[in-house]
């Protein structure tokens, strides 16, 4: 048996382990809440939502050539927002034609009226998506969840766990979460992985099913097609009328159409830049 006065003299030494442990334990990490704000970035290591106080998105009216998309999508998300049945929303098509840039806009014009949050998460952190879920399902506000340019590659299984908790898992989707996705690809997959599975397994359609099956997970597909060269100059009249740039004049609408051709290609972002360029030259500021 140890001497009482032996137990007596270890006592300062474990104080000051226990102490010195204390001090290197991580401090516990801050509950995760939609207090703060109406738009956060999802990053998960460790856990977190940040709140964004100022979202970077152009106005719904400047938004040209993709009409009857926006108005689908603001309807879609109009009855989310009202508590009614809504559906999952993949936009997808050609580059630089607003597709991320539509979704900002929607919800900034639905939560005028009805409270939504904006939650972006990263493409790199869908493996973590089954988490954020858990942490969005606990709280009562209704969430827009937003991943852009979203795709996935041959060695990439993540998709998986995506589809689960879009439709089909144990838990689901909770009800007040709304998945909206952005992507070039209207399947998610690049063509030659598709060919690829249908070449090399022992029953083609089941394997090109298994990939597709994702995009099935959307109810809404909407496609974003490249604009016409009428729809172009009207992003660009209508960015000028907004900023105070002046009046789309026949010199102005030559330099627009001659950078169009040297990007090889027209659209919003394209249209976007030459607004930039323009107003640098012009010495006005873009508040945006």
């Amino acid at each position: 048996m140890t001497p009482p006065e032996t137990i007596s003299g270890l006592a300062p030494v474990l104080n000051r382990i226990a102490a010195a442990l204390e001090r290197l334990a991580p401090a516990p990490a801050p509950a995760i809440t939609l207090e703060g704000a109406d738009a956060f970035v999802w990053h998960s290591r460790p856990d977190a939502l940040e709140p964004v106080t100022t979202v970077n998105r152009v106005a719904l009216d400047l938004l040209r050539g993709i009409d009857q998309v926006r108005d689908i999508l603001l309807e879609n998300t109009r009855r989310f927002a009202a508590g009614l049945p809504a559906n999952n929303v993949l936009l997808w098509g050609a580059r630089g034609m607003g597709k991320s840039s539509l979704i900002k806009a929607a919800h900034a014009t639905v939560s005028a009226s009805a409270p939504l949050v904006l939650v972006e998460i990263n493409r790199e952190d869908i493996p973590s998506l089954p988490r954020l879920l858990g942490h969005l399902r606990a709280s009562a506000r209704r969430c827009l969840l937003f991943c852009d340019d979203l795709s996935f590659d041959a060695d990439d299984t993540s998709y998986k766990s995506l589809k689960a908790v879009l439709e089909g898992g144990l838990q689901g989707r909770p009800k007040n979460v709304l998945f909206y996705a952005t992507s070039n690809r209207r399947h998610l997959m690049p063509r030659d992985m598709m060919e690829n599975e249908r070449s090399t397994a022992i029953t083609p359609s089941e394997a090109v099913e298994e990939k597709v099956s994702l995009s099935d997970r959307f109810g809404l597909w909407l496609g974003v097609h490249n604009c016409s060269q009428q729809d172009y100059l009207a992003m660009i009249e209508g960015y000028m009328a907004y900023y105070g740039l002046g009046a789309l004049d026949a010199a102005v609408r030559g330099r627009a159409l001659e950078w169009s051709v040297t990007r090889g290609a027209r659209s919003g972002r394209v249209a976007w830049q030459f607004i930039q360029d323009l107003s640098g030259e012009r010495g006005k500021p873009l508040d945006l």
